[in-house]
């Protein structure tokens, strides 16, 4: 997986130590209802779209290009659905990441669905209930887009 310059250069200064970086999560809807899900190249899970933003990226702009980058589906954000600091996670490589993740609910506006960059080896469309089994934090990100009109927090 492409890890962003900006975390390469901060990596050369700190090594493995913890950062915390800010995150987002995209449960994207298509006109039938059906869920986008990609299967990560990195651990092959299937997972909803996420990703880690830009230095100075507005969060729902970084939704949006992480689902246009990793499916080349084109979104809108419809809502915030939640914001959670993440347990220490340990990368393969060692790095160790405090995420901040905010969690938006999109609808698909434009595109195809396919695998668009190296994070991901598959992408498909699920409706709600029937697609492949998600972590606890992704599924939980999957009800409060069915269900809840408010944000989510801890």
């Amino acid at each position: 997986m492409a890890i962003p310059d900006f975390i390469v250069e901060l990596r050369a200064r700190v090594g493995h130590a913890p950062l915390t970086l800010p995150a987002v999560t995209a449960v994207v809807f298509d006109e039938a209802g059906r869920v986008l899900h990609v299967r990560r190249a990195d651990d092959h899970r299937w997972a909803l779209v996420t990703g880690c933003l830009d230095p100075g990226e507005q969060p729902a702009d970084g939704a949006v290009r992480e689902v246009l980058e990793e499916t080349a589906v084109e979104v809108a954000v419809e809502r915030l659905l939640g914001v959670e600091a993440l347990d220490l996670a340990v990368l393969p490589n060692g790095d160790q990441v405090w995420w901040l993740d905010m969690a938006f609910r999109c609808r698909a506006v434009g595109g195809e669905a396919r695998v668009n960059d190296d994070e991901s080896v598959e992408v498909a469309w699920f409706p709600p209930g029937e697609g492949p089994e998600l972590d606890a934090r992704q599924a939980r990100c999957l009800e409060l887009a069915l269900v809840e009109k408010q944000a989510w927090f801890r």
